[in-house]
């Protein structure tokens, strides 16, 4: 009886599987329509003033507290440079989106340090489990105090960026004719929405097309980030459990190819918490997987880039890969140079011992670094 059951159980299981894949596709598909959207929409509702409409974030201060409050709210940063990434395509200027992409890395760190207050009744679990999830927040803000007075003052990754896009250039034209392959698989989906809200007028129509679209983005990302856990969860712990001990190269790596295959750099780090929460694992051990992380997490904005056609398209491409620059400039800076290697290390230790001596040193941490200190910036500039 077991040898006949066996079959159909299997059976059941590739099914379940390929049905798994195939909403995946899906939800990409979804993820690609919903950028197009967005940059549909915010072209169609501004026209001409982009520029007036964001020149409350053209201070980078203010931008850099945009994207971090963002992914703050909506706990993924996959989620807000894909919209930063349509918004570009819509004629937002790449120069005020850059620091925005660099506060939705400093946003992600939240998750992990809300996962490792599940250690919180055990004093020396939660010490380690805090340290694990804190040293994310620190490279993060020390990445963006290195880069964003390099980018205020020289426009490094604006350069960089555009060198590398460079070559999809076509003469005389800021389109990306040889990326163009998306637009028939999206456009008939666009085109349907834009002629329901047409109905509005160009300035409604345009807002409620973008809403539409971020509704969609947060909808298909959260989707695929279920779906890539339940197919390659288990995938990842194999890969984290091998690359521990076999330096900081491989770490980098393997925190990049498991935040591909999971598509969240929060699962990703939040992974790590309880092992290092448990003893399992130390957090010095886990600090180049969480580098990792903060690269692969990179993909999602350049597979929304794809979905991008028209005059900004090149935009779209360039602030995408401002993201992965960032984060393979921030690693190879900080961690290649021992005195900045050690600064997130000590500062998530310093925390944690904080913490353990008083809880409300957590909630002020929390408080101060996500709520007041955003909020208080973006009403000064404001």
């Amino acid at each position: 009886m077991l040898n006949q059951a066996n079959p159909a159980a299997v059976a059941t299981t590739n099914t379940s599987q390929i049905m798994r894949w195939a909403n995946l596709t899906f939800m990409l598909y979804l993820l690609l329509v919903a950028v197009s959207m967005v940059g549909s929409g915010f072209k169609w509702a501004t026209g001409d003033q982009a520029k007036v409409l964001f020149e409350f974030a053209s201070h980078p201060i203010a931008g850099l507290m945009i994207g971090l409050v963002a992914t703050s709210l909506i706990q993924s940063s996959s989620t807000v440079t894909s919209i930063i990434v349509g918004l570009v395509a819509g004629g937002l200027p790449v120069s005020v989106a850059i620091p925005m992409i660099m506060g939705a890395n400093i946003g992600t760190t939240i998750t992990n340090t809300l996962v490792s207050l599940g250690h919180i009744r055990s004093k020396e679990e939660f010490k380690r489990a805090f340290a694990s999830a804190t040293i994310h927040d620190f490279f993060n803000l020390l990445a963006v105090f290195i880069f964003l007075p390099l980018e205020m003052l020289f426009g490094v990754l604006e350069k960089l960026s555009h060198w590398l896009v460079s070559p999809f250039l076509a003469t005389g034209d800021m389109s990306m004719k040889s990326l163009n392959f998306i637009k028939p698989i999206t456009s008939p989906v666009v085109n349907t929405a834009k002629q329901t809200f047409s109905s509005f007028g160009d300035t409604v129509g345009g807002i409620l097309l973008i809403a539409l679209g971020i509704a969609i983005v947060f909808v298909s990302i959260t989707v695929m980030g279920k779906l890539m856990k339940s197919l390659m969860v288990g995938k990842a712990k194999a890969i984290l459990k091998s690359a521990i001990g076999r330096g900081p190269i491989h770490g980098i790596a393997s925190g990049s190819i498991v935040t591909v295959l999971v598509q969240s750099s929060s699962t990703t780090t939040s992974l790590m918490v309880p092992l290092v929460g448990s003893g399992v694992l130390k957090v010095r051990e886990i600090y180049p997987f969480t580098l990792g992380a903060n690269i692969g997490t990179c993909i999602t904005a350049l597979l929304a880039a794809t979905a991008v056609s028209g005059e900004f398209a090149i935009f779209a491409l360039q602030i995408a890969l401002v993201h992965l620059l960032f984060n393979v400039l921030s690693t190879v800076l900080i961690y290649g140079i021992p005195l900045l290697r050690n600064l997130p290390v000590k500062g998530s230790e310093w925390l944690s011992e904080l913490a353990i001596r008083n809880k409300a040193y957590v909630a002020g941490y929390l408080l101060t670094v996500f709520v007041v200190l955003p909020s208080s910036i973006l009403a000064a500039t404001a």
